[in-house]
């Protein structure tokens, strides 16, 4: 007997729950199917039902992560009744802080997105899908760039694009400094460096 739809949705998004547990407490070199099953107290092969190889599993917690990442509170999101959102350079700054992990949630997010990197390198197809969320996050600082650019905030000599792109490249570098060395790279030393490269930006 087929189970039905909202059975199959309910089961799915439990095996989602768990995919994501084994990865905010263990890492991506944890995640196996073995390490799913045990965490729903399941076994492999009702798994197997939902991805039927370890690069099946991966590809979803990829999604899942990307999807948790999108879902989570954004700065540039407007509130019920509050002020509206930024425009021109203070939503550029909003959109680059959102990435930087200055609190717990921060962290523990860029702690799965670093690891991530590895596995998504090691096959060409995760890593294009990688490739592509990166890409869809310089739309969106393209957008803000050239918003700041439109208000005269920063220069307008430069392609939008190539502005996003440093952006991009400057903050995933802090990221990575701050996750490695967090003592040195407190929230609010990562706030000023990146005022910092702002500022840079903004003098030309």
């Amino acid at each position: 007997m087929t189970p039905a739809r909202g059975d199959h949705e309910a089961r799915r998004t439990e095996v989602s729950e768990a995919v994501w547990r084994v990865l905010s407490t263990r890492g991506f070199e944890a995640l196996t199917l073995r390490a799913v099953a045990a965490e729903m107290g399941a076994t492999t092969g009702l798994l197997t039902h939902y991805f039927p190889s370890k690069k099946a599993l991966v590809a979803h917690a990829l999604e899942l992560l990307d999807r948790r990442s999108l879902e989570r509170p954004r700065r540039l999101a407007p509130a019920d009744g509050g002020p509206p959102p930024p425009e021109g350079l203070a939503r550029l700054r909003a959109a680059l802080l959102d990435v930087l992990p200055l609190d717990g949630p921060g962290r523990a997010g860029n702690r799965i997105w670093v690891g991530s990197w590895d596995v998504a390198l090691a096959d060409p197809e995760l890593a294009e899908a990688h490739a592509a969320r990166y890409a869809r996050a310089r739309r969106l600082l393209t957008e803000c760039a050239a918003d700041a650019q439109r208000l005269g905030e920063l220069p307008a000599g430069r392609p939008a694009e190539e502005l996003a792109a440093g952006a991009q490249a400057f903050v995933l570098g802090l990221v990575v400094q701050a996750m490695f060395a967090p003592a040195e790279f407190p929230a609010e030393r990562q706030t000023a460096l990146l005022d910092t490269y702002l500022a840079g930006l903004a003098a030309g």
